[in-house]
């Protein structure tokens, strides 16, 4: 059987245990698109061999959803496309990649610190600030920016021929949403501007659909709102963790995240 599970016409989402990682895959005629390429160059290659059994395409394009490492980090390993992803992604990767790298060692397991260390940290080459189409052969893919989320830089992949949309790290299943380098205040407003699709791809988890958006996008106004609230009559945030949707690191994480907004902290780059 198949690791692939068609999700719509010749459009495929590969799920790996590893991170719960979903990876797209688009059939163009001529072609491929990829959607991320996982975490390291071992885990890349193991992609690069399953596709091989599914297609005999080569892979054209690929695409970045935002530059966390677990999205990423096996861009190298296909030399033959163009990468492509937002204007900030490329940038957060070229100044910001081997801090990245010395934070995931910190934790790494020491036998798994040899796969980290081996990687070739290869940012997008084909940029954009809003939005972009690719023409893949016989249909178009939209890439597009919404706005600031999980991280400055997240695009969601539009195959609107077969009805998928690809949303990154803009939403997540199966765990909390990461806010580790979010924007709490205007993430939620960032997810209503998306035109939903028939199908939901999340960066993690297994397929969602509109409603399952609705309430996480919900849960994350929740605490924007308390933020706010909680700031401007001098509350400390965490006072406001117990009264969150999410476990209490995720809550400390995210109210810290948008305290720094409010206080003028943070800026996009």
């Amino acid at each position: 059987m198949s690791p692939f599970e068609e999700v719509g016409d010749r459009v495929f989402r590969r799920h790996y245990d590893s991170f719960q990682l979903n990876i797209g895959v688009v059939l163009g005629a001529e072609a491929v698109l990829l959607v991320d390429t996982r975490e390291n160059h071992r885990r890349a290659d193991e992609l690069r061999g399953e596709l091989g059994a599914l297609t005999e395409l080569p892979v054209a394009w690929v695409v970045n959803s935002h530059y966390h490492w677990d999205h990423t980090w096996g861009n190298s390993r296909f030399p033959e496309a163009l990468i492509w992803g937002h204007d900030r992604c490329r940038s957060e990767m070229v100044e910001n990649g081997e801090a990245a790298r010395r934070q995931v060692l910190e934790w790494m397991p020491a036998e798994q610190r040899p796969e980290v260390e081996e990687v070739v940290i290869t940012p997008p080459t084909e940029t954009f600030p809003s939005s972009a189409l690719i023409d893949i052969g016989g249909r178009v893919v939209e890439l597009r920016y919404h706005g600031l989320g999980h991280t400055n830089s997240d695009i969601v992949v539009r195959v609107t021929d077969a009805g998928v949309l690809f949303a990154g790290d803009l939403i997540e299943e199966g765990a909390p949403p990461s806010f580790g380098d979010s924007y709490p205040l205007d993430w939620a407003q960032t997810l209503d501007s998306i035109k939903l699709e028939h199908v939901i791809v999340p960066g993690h988890g297994t397929i969602v659909d509109a409603p399952f958006v609705a309430t996480q996008q919900e849960e994350i106004e929740g605490i924007a709102d308390a933020a706010r609230l909680g700031h401007s009559e001098g509350i400390p945030f965490e006072s406001l963790i117990a009264d969150g949707p999410y476990p209490t690191q995720t809550m400390r994480q995210a109210l810290a995240r948008a305290y720094a907004q409010l206080d003028g902290e943070l800026s996009p780059g």
